[in-house]
This record gives structure tokens, sequence and C-alpha cells, in this order.
């Protein structure tokens, strides 16, 4: 047998040796012992799906697909922020310490994945849920999400609409006698220990985009921007805080994520939520590219389905 037969049967029984010591640790302290183990370590973790660690946010975790919607202890310490892959749409849930908040819904087609996304995860009700602005890709499944859930606090901009989709949704408040918080730029709260603060919301009935309720959470020293489908418009009339995870403003469209704008935030991770082959383009290439000048690893749910990071 020459060296390198022999240095791939050594490999193989390395590989063997791990698997096993993994199926012990797992059998004895289940898999999130295991979990915490590699999260501190930085580890990439190989499950049913890939975890993927970034470079100077050694402190998450990545993993990627429809293995990432499953049961959780929702009252552990790691926080989790979920980007569902709702096609040409958003939906976002975030729990930490028995509190969630879920920031859009989808399509009106959507709900029920949604409301079947949060139930597998494990979570009966949610402190706060938020309608960005809108639109029916952003607050269609929220209907029956509301039905669905007992609900804590709702927030919505003012601009109000005519269409189906927005009076099933006030239906849906209103039938569960709860009523429209509608937040104002500075308002902070917290879910479990995340910190959220409202970075931008505007009344504009001319542009329903511009409406959208943009929110800052920090947690642990990582910092998370919620956008909605902010535009241009939203991006120019404040300073922002850098900050390392960016979900991409409108899907990536080219209205969004000037180079002043994410010159200010900087991120390390851009999440873009966006349907396959969808008619408008997104994300657009010209976006694309000013994503390639920062560097940053980008996720797309097109691509890749859900999205979800675990942070310690």
């Amino acid at each position: 047998m020459n060296n390198n037969n022999e240095n791939k049967s050594t490999n193989k029984v390395i590989s063997a040796a791990i698997s096993i010591v993994i199926i012990i640790v797992v059998a004895l302290f289940g898999k999130e012992s295991v979990l915490d183990s590699l999260l501190a370590q930085g580890k990439e973790i190989y499950t049913s799906s890939k975890g993927e660690s970034i470079q100077g946010l050694e402190n998450l975790l990545i993993q990627t697909g429809k293995e990432c919607i499953s049961p959780i202890n929702i009252n552990e310490d790691k926080l989790r922020v979920y980007y569902f892959d709702v096609g040409q749409a958003d939906s976002i849930l975030i729990v930490n310490k028995g509190q969630s908040m879920l920031i859009d819904a989808g399509n009106n087609g959507d709900g029920n994945l949604v409301v079947d996304n949060i139930k597998k995860i494990g979570i009966d009700n949610l402190t706060y849920v938020v309608g960005t602005h809108p639109h029916e890709d952003h607050i269609g499944g929220l209907d029956n999400v509301i039905n669905s859930f007992d609900i804590g606090t709702f927030f919505m901009p003012r601009t109000m609409t005519t269409t189906k989709t927005y009076e099933d949704v006030v239906n849906a408040i209103s039938n569960k006698n709860k009523k429209i918080t509608v937040p104002k730029v500075g308002d902070k709260f917290n879910v479990g220990n995340a910190v959220c603060e409202i970075m931008s919301i505007e009344d504009n009935s001319k542009n329903l985009n511009a409406c959208s309720i943009v929110i800052r959470m920090e947690y642990n020293g990582v910092s998370y921007l919620f956008t909605g489908d902010a535009e241009k418009e939203n991006e120019s009339a404040r300073s922002w805080p850098e900050t390392d995870v960016l979900k991409a403003g409108h899907h990536g469209s080219r209205t969004s994520s000037s180079q002043e704008f994410l010159n200010q935030v900087n991120p390390s991770i851009i999440v873009i939520s966006c349907g396959k082959d969808n008619d408008y383009g997104h994300p657009h290439q010209e976006t694309l590219n000013r994503y390639d000048k920062l560097n940053a690893k980008i996720y797309r749910t097109d691509e890749i389905g859900d999205v979800l990071i675990i942070q310690k």
C-alpha cells in the first residue's frame, strides 16, 4: 500500500471516529449541547443542513433550507432570526428568551405556510407582529397569523389603503379586540434580551414603500437591520450606524441600497428575500454590484430557501 492510500485510510478512520464521538455526545447531552460547543468554537456544523460561521462574527451560526424549521426551546438564551422563504415577499421571525417578533407574513397565499412554520418551531403566541407597510407581499398572510395566534403588540404605519388585503388584516385585528400601534422613530422595545429601535417610518400614501417600518436590533454586540421595502428617500433621511446583518431593502431592488447607505451600514451579511425568476428582476444587478463592493456574505432565499441565524 502506498502513502496516499495509507493517508486516505487514516482519514476515513479519523472521520468515522469523529462521527461516533458526535453520535455519543448527542445521545448523552442532546443536540443543543453540541450546538453550544460548536458555536463557542466558531465551528461549522454539518447536520441535515450545513451550518456556516462567518469570519469576524464567530458567535453566529447560519443554516439554510427547510431543515431550519424545526422545534426549539423557545426559552433558551440564544437568539434566532428566521428569514422565511416566501417567494417574492418578506417574512422574518425573531425568537429569544420566550418572546418573539414576526415582521411581515408574505403574500396572501403564504399565510398558511408562515403559520405552519411558526407552529413547527414551537411558538403558540407572538409578542410583537409588524406589518412593515400595506403592500400585499408583506401583509398578505398577516390575517392568517392573527387568526392563529395570541398577539401582543401589533405595529403598522399610519398609511391606509382600500385593498381587500388591508381590509382582511384590519378585520382580523378587530375580531381579536386588538388595536394597531403606530410607532415613531426612536421608540425602543425588547424581544427577550434583544433591544429593538424604530429607525424609520413615514405616512406617505403616494409611496407605500417609503412608509416601511425599519427596525434595528442589537443582541450581545451583534446588530441587525430589518428594512421592509424602504427606499433611497428613507435611507437619505438620516444617518445609519454600522450594522452586521442587513435585510436587503425592497428585495434587492435598485430603488434601495444606495451606495451612501451601504457605506454607512457596512454589513458583513446581507439577506435578500426574493422569488426565483420573479417578474421584477429582483435583485437588480446594479444593486448586487454595490453589495459586492462591501465583500459581504450574501444569502438569497430564491437560491437557498429559508435562512436561520443563530447567535449566542
